[in-house]
Order: structure tokens, then C-alpha cells, then sequence
């Protein structure tokens, strides 16, 4: 009798857990807010269409997360996935999508020098930075969301002194919470806000010692994207031990910040933060009735997502309606190929990754005379003559197998081997030189794929990275030496590295994976070994072995790169403040360059050419984007028209005869699965000089011929727009389903106005 009750308890627990892991939250969209309701009228709604599914008004309430009630209207819930399907079906409701988990991974003193100098082409006389910043007035008063983890209000970067009051059209407010007043927000840091609702849904109360429960970051990254963007200028800044020592600062250092923490650690997960879509649409519907008139999105997925179940499209929708331009990185999963890229949205800027001029060079010298060149940003005094072991042969015997001998994981290097030995590890980072310091060992070099080199990060223990061809050199010294030794040389800071800029192995790839006929990502810039404010409660690693405090650090990703655009679309902002949230995108696309600063191509991580899939139109040129001579202009309603091509739930009403996606007035022009010739129409706006005649010179893509017509366009005012028809088609050496590129440039003799062209047939 007892075993039978203890297996119906058994049973009984065991169907609880499963109906408990099946509900998820999921986002029930309704699209935009019509009349004049109040918020209690709202989510009384919102509770209605829960009921319906839930069966009884405390299901409702008790499953209920957000409801969007300014902008966005919408609402979120703990879910089954046949509530969800119900719901689904229910009138007024646009879209029900499971609220998805984005990564916030690490998607500066020296990128924004680089930056002004590559658009200079070298010269450090023509060099218009601090022309544009005046211009802009330093971003003076334009307010930049950030949407991230969150934000270590204490740094410097984050200084108000000297700023004015807080622009009479900020609406927004500074949430108090755990380690964080309203205190804490300044003329600065003149909002924050933190969205912890779903995720307690999920893991229950914020645990204090995973993160805080207020905007306060525990990461770091959100601290690191924000002064980007707009942090102030600080003087004799550097990362440990002394690295890229100089001026840190934001691309537009006056404007107000607003931190909206939709990221949180998750527990037991030292590395990894969960952004939700369910939080970031409650942070848009928030910033868009704050004010904030930029948006800095370091958030994104595996891969694109279709518009009507993606939080980050759904939100920049409504922003764009708003007039708010929003940039939003392109991710980092490059190395998996192509398509890889997320943000596809055409309403929103897309952010690759790419390096800057300055390295890092390590050297050590084997006992027979071999200069192996490494990078490293770890400080350690010079180290002459040290013994060397490979560490495959210092291994305790059973930790290893033959996939992973030589690789320095943990509590696989034997100290009694080790100790007072320098250690070569066949791969590594953070972890291995822990596991060399864990084991004695005075020092680790560690090995990286060629295109990895230059990814630099501080290390546990002294120590450097080379490439997989130098790490085998070094093993088979060691194999042929009775009394293997290295020295050890430190690292150094070097700038005006050339070639640069290239693009970082991580950036993610096109073609679009949902429409590819909008070319994504839409520009490149700056997101390798970026040096910038970061959290003093986070590691400057996310290794847990890691205990080190900094308050400013060297993280690489497309999360970096994209608060560079942000910052020159506030720059922009402040220049040109009646430019719609389109004409600042096609200012910053078409006014880009594809050459490196010796005037060559540039290229990917492995030194072949790049093309308009890794960085879009190319590298930004800020003071080229706030004077680009023709902008192309796009409306909410062209947005639509694009969504009802998709066949989208975000939109309804749609016309019998839809233009094709290539045809939305689009800074570059894509074409996939071309099976006969097409004509696409663009149309410009006069944003230069009142008189002015351009004309048009066209790259044709290989296998294609590209005709414009008319070649040239005559404007007599400013505000002037001007249309014309582009056709294209495969020639006799087209290959089917292959991209090729080109590009088209409309020239005054002053602005070039260029476009990329991707186009591939079937």
C-alpha cells in the first residue's frame, strides 16, 4: 500500500512539473493604441482575452506579466502552448509568439580617432571630428535609449558637470530599486528603467547575488554599450595594466542617456544574460512615450526572426512611426556562415563588426632562436629563459582522451609537471590560463585560429595568444629539445596598424534569411577590442574565476559596434533635427566607404575581400553622414506596404497589387532569385546644395547588366525629390543562386551618394 501511494505522489509531481514547464510566456500583439483610454480601461482588456483562456478572472490576473498601454498595445502571460493557440485565434489579436530568450553577448580610447582618421584617408590635417561634434554641439540634448543590462550609474563616463537642465521633453522617470535611487540619475543619466516581471515569472525573485533587481548592471555590458554611445570624454584611461592608455569617449558625449535593463543574468550561468522579447516591447512602448529620440539595441538572436513574432521588429516599428531612429547589432555568429545576420527589419539600422588600427603585440622567443609575434592585453614582466612543457604531455593521466589532450581544461594539468613551467595549451582563453595558474605554472601560450588572434581579453594568469601554425611550431620544439625554454616579452599598445579596418570573424553574414531582397546588415563599424566603461561588479571576464574589479574594459562584438551608429545618428539628430528616422539610416549607408586605410578593399578575418554581406554599404564616415548630399526617404505606410508583401499579421487593409520588396525606397538594392529583367524604382531628396546636377556611375555586378534611368538629376531646391527607375538583368555568365555585387553612386562633383547592389538569380 505505501509503494502505491509514494508512486501516485510520484505521479501526481511528475504531471504538475510537466503542465509547470509548459506554460512559457508568450506576447499577445494587438497593434497600436486607438482613442482615448485610460490604463486601468486597458488592462482590464487585456485581462478580458486572458480569461477567455484561463477560464476565470484569478488565472487571469495571476498569469498576466506586462501590458503595453502607451504606444503598443499588447500585453504578456505565462502560457500553455494551446492557451497561446486559442488566443491566437481571437479577434483583434495580430500575433501570439513565445517570448524568446535573446543573448546579450559582447555582440573607447581609440575607435573614434580611428574612425575620423580612415575618413581623412591618413591625413591627420584633414582629420573633421571635432568639427562635426561642434556642429552637433556634442549630441547636446538628443536622448539615446539604451536597451541593455543595465547601467553602473558611479562612472565617470556618466558625469553630469557642466551639463544643462534636462530637456523639457524627456517624460520618463528614474526607477528606484536594489542598489539604485533616483539619486542615481543626473542632467546625464537622465533616466532608468528596469523590467524584471517576465523573468521572475520564469526563475522566480532576482536572487541579489546574480543581479540586481533595478536598472543597476551586473554585467557590465550595458554600462559598456551606453558610454559608448554618449559617454563623457575622460582623460588617462586604460584597460589592466595599462593597454590602450588615453582619452576614453562616447561618439556623442552631450547627449542625455536613458537606461532600459531588459537583460538579466540567469542563475547558475556566469556568462550568458537573457534579454526577452516580452521586456524589450514593454521597453519600447516605454521609451517611445519618454522621449527618447535614439534608440542603441546591442540585443539579437541566432538568426532572423519573422517581423510578427521578433520584439525587437515589432518595437522599432512602432519607434519608426515615432520618428525614433534605431540601430540594433547584427550579431555574432559569423563563424557559422551565411544568413547568419539578425535585425533584418528595414526600418531599423543593422550594425556589423569591424576592427580598428590598434593591436596588441606579444613576442616570445624559443630557446632556438624562433620570434613567435602573439597579441595580449594581460600584464606581466618580462620572463627570460623559462622552461616549456606542452601541456598533452603534462596532463594527469585519465583527464584527457585524444580530442582533447593538449587543451589546459580544467583540473586536467598535473602540478607536480607544471609547476614554476611556462605551458603551452593548443586552444585557450580565460579558462586555460586559470587552469595553468591552478596547476603552477608561471605562464600560458595559448592557441587561436589565425582569424582570432586579434580578439583580444585580460587573462588570469600571464600570458599570450598565437595562432594554431605558431602553437605547433612550439610543441614540436619542445618534442625535439632535451631542455625546452621560452622567453616571455610583454605586450604592448600599437596604433595606426594597417590594414585596417577588416571585418571581425564573429560579425554575422548575410544574405537576409527572411526577405533577402533588403540587403542586411546595412554598415560596418568598430566593434573589436573596444575599451570602454564597465561594471565594478562584474569581472572584467565572465570566467568564474575571475575576481578582478574595473572600471573600464577591452570586450569585442557587434554589441559594440552598433552604440558607434547610435552615437553619429544622436550626431546627426542634433544637426538635422527635422530628418526623418530613414534619412539619417540612408545619410550613415550611403555616405560609407569600402576601402581600408591603405586604399584597399576591404576585407574579412581571413584577408579576402569582403563584400556587401559582411559590412553592408561599408565602414561609417560620420562627418560624411551629416552632410550626404541626397538622402532616400521611406514612411511608416512605405513599411507597411513592405509587410504586406511579406504577408505579415502585423499588417492589414493591404492592396490587391503590392510592389516588391527590392522596390521600398531602400539605401541599397537587393535582388534574389531573379528570373527575367526588373525595373525598381528609387526616389531621392535634395538635402545638399539648392542647384545641383548628379550623375550616376554604376559597378555592375558580375552576370548582370544594371541600367538608371534617367542618368541624371537636377534639383533646384533643397527638399527636392527626384525619381528614378533602375533595371536589371542576367547576362549569359550569370550563376544561378549566387550572389554577385556592384553598386550604383549619384555624383555632384562634391557628395558621392553610393549604393550597394547584391543580386543573384534562380
Amino acid at each position: 500500500m505505501k509503494s502505491c501511494l509514494v508512486a501516485l505522489c510520484f505521479l501526481l509531481v511528475f504531471h504538475v512539473k510537466v503542465l509547470c514547464e509548459e506554460r512559457k510566456v508568450y506576447v499577445a500583439y494587438l497593434g497600436e493604441h486607438s482613442g482615448n483610454r485610460n490604463p486601468e480601461e486597458i488592462e482590464d482588456q487585456h485581462h478580458s482575452y486572458l480569461r477567455s483562456v484561463k477560464g476565470s478572472q484569478e488565472e487571469a490576473k495571476a498569469s498576466h506579466i506586462y501590458s503595453y498601454k502607451n504606444v503598443i498595445n499588447g500585453f504578456s502571460a505565462l502560457l500553455t502552448p494551446e492557451e497561446a493557440s486559442k488566443l491566437s485565434e481571437m479577434d483583434g489579436v495580430i500575433s501570439v509568439f513565445r517570448s524568446e530568450a535573446r543573448e546579450l553577448r559582447p555582440q573607447t580610447t581609440r575607435s573614434w580617432d580611428f574612425t575620423y582618421l580612415l575618413e581623412a584617408n591618413g591625413d591627420p590635417s584633414r582629420v573633421s571630428g571635432d568639427a562635426l561634434l561642434k556642429r552637433a554641439n556634442y549630441g547636446k540634448d538628443v536622448i539615446v535609449g539604451v536597451f541593455d543590462s543595465g547601467i553602473w550609474p558611479e562612472s565617470q563616463s556618466f558625469s553630469d558637470a557642466g551639463m544643462g537642465p534636462i530637456p523639457s521633453s524627456w517624460k520618463g522617470k528614474c526607477e528606484a530599486g536594489v542598489a539604485f535611487t533616483s539619486s542615481n540619475c543626473n542632467r546625464k543619466l537622465i533616466g532608468a528603467r528596469y523590467y524584471a516581471k517576465e523573468y521572475e515569472a520564469l526563475y522566480g525573485p532576482v536572487n541579489s547575488q546574480v543581479d540586481y533587481r533595478s536598472a543597476r548592471d551586473k554585467d557590465g555590458h550595458g554600462t559598456h554599450t551606453a558610454s559608448t554611445v554618449g559617454g563623457r570624454r575622460v582623460a588617462n584611461i586604460s584597460s589592466i595594466g595599462g593597454f590602450a592608455n588615453g582619452t576614453v569617449t562616447g561618439g556623442a558625449p552631450l547627449v542625455r542617456l536613458a537606461a532600459y535593463k531588459v537583460c538579466w543574468k540567469l542563475p547558475n550561468e556566469t556568462s550568458k544574460d537573457a534579454c526577452y522579447d516580452a521586456s524589450i516591447i514593454k521597453a519600447f512602448d516605454d521609451a517611445i512615450q519618454d522621449g527618447v529620440q535614439v534608440i542603441s539595441v546591442s540585443i539579437g538572436g541566432d538568426r532572423g526572426s519573422p517581423y510578427a513574432s521578433d520584439g525587437i521588429a515589432i518595437g522599432s516599428l512602432h519607434a519608426s512611426k515615432n520618428n525614433i531612429v534605431v540601430a540594433c547589432s547584427a550579431g555574432n555568429n559569423g563563424r557559422n556562415g551565411s544568413s547568419t545576420v539578425t535585425n533584418i527589419a528595414p526600418w531599423l539600422i543593422t550594425v556589423g563588426a569591424s576592427s580598428i588600427d590598434r593591436m596588441f603585440p606579444s613576442t616570445i622567443v624559443l630557446g632556438n632562436g624562433l620570434n613567435i609575434q602573439g597579441q595580449t592585453i594581460t600584464p606581466f614582466s618580462q620572463m627570460r629563459n623559462q622552461p616549456l612543457v606542452y601541456a598533452g604531455d603534462v596532463e594527469v593521466p585519465g583527464t584527457t582522451s585524444s580530442s582533447t589532450r593538449g587543451y589546459c581544461f580544467n583540473g586536467t594539468l598535473s602540478p607536480s609537471l607544471v609547476r614554476g613551467k611556462v605551458v603551452i595549451c593548443l586552444f585557450g582563453g580565460v579558462s586555460q590560463s586559470a587552469e595553468v595558474r591552478r596547476a603552477g605554472g608561471v605562464a600560458a601560450v595559448l592557441g587561436k585560429p589565425p582569424t582570432d588572434i586579434f580578439q583580444v581579453e585580460p587573462l588570469l594568469h600571464p600570458g599570450l595568444t598565437i595562432t594554431y601554425a605558431d602553437v605547433n611550431n612550439a610543441v614540436s620544439y619542445t618534442r625535439t629539445s632535451r631542455n625546452p625554454t621560452v622567453t616571455l616579452n610583454p605586450g604592448t599598445t600599437v596604433v595606426n596598424v594597417s590594414p585596417a579596418p577588416f571585418m571581425a570573424v564573429f560579425t554575422s553574414l548575410g544574405p537576409n534569411g527572411i526577405e533577402p531582397n533588403i540587403l542586411k546588415p546595412d554598415i560596418t563599424a568598430p566593434g573589436l577590442n573596444i575599451l570602454a566603461a564597465w561594471s565594478e561588479a562584474s569581472p572584467p571576464t565572465s570566467s568564474p574565476y575571475d575576481n578582478r574589479i574595473v572600471k573600464y574594459n577591452i570586450v569585442s562584438g557587434t554589441s559594440m559596434s552598433c552604440p558607434h551608429v547610435s552615437a553619429v545618428a544622436a550626431l546627426i539628430k542634433a544637426i538635422h533635427p527635422d530628418w526623418s528616422s530613414a534619412a539619417i539610416r540612408s545619410a550613415i549607408m550611403t555616405t560609407a566607404r569600402t576601402t581600408n586605410n591603405v586604399g584597399n578593399p576591404i576585407t574579412d578575418a581571413r584577408g579576402n575581400v569582403a563584400n556587401p554581406f559582411h559590412y553592408g554599404s561599408g565602414h561609417f564616415q560620420p562627418s560624411k553622414a551629416a552632410d550626404p548630399g541626397l538622402v532616400y526617404n521611406a514612411t511608416y505606410n512605405d513599411y507597411l506596404l513592405f509587410l504586406c508583401y511579406a504577408r505579415s499579421r502585423l499588417v492589414s487593409n493591404c492592396p490587391n497589387v503590392v510592389p516588391s520588396p527590392s522596390n521600398l525606397n531602400y539605401p541599397s538594392l537587393a535582388i534574389a532569385n531573379l528570373n527575367r529583367p526588373i525595373t525598381v524604382r528609387r526616389s531621392v531628396t535634395n538635402v545638399g546644395a539648392a542647384n545641383s546636377t548628379y550623375q550616376v556611375k554604376i559597378e555592375q555586378p558580375l552576370g548582370y547588366s544594371v541600367n538608371i534611368f534617367p542618368s541624371t538629376l537636377r534639383f533646384s531646391q533643397i527638399g527636392e525629390i527626384k525619381s528614378f527607375n533602375i533595371t536589371v538583368q542576367a547576362t549569359n555568365t550569370a550563376q544561378r543562386n549566387v550572389f554577385t555585387f556592384g553598386s550604383f553612386t549619384w555624383s555632384d562633383g562634391v557628395h558621392l551618394v553610393r549604393s550597394p547592389i547584391a543580386v543573384s538569380s534562380s
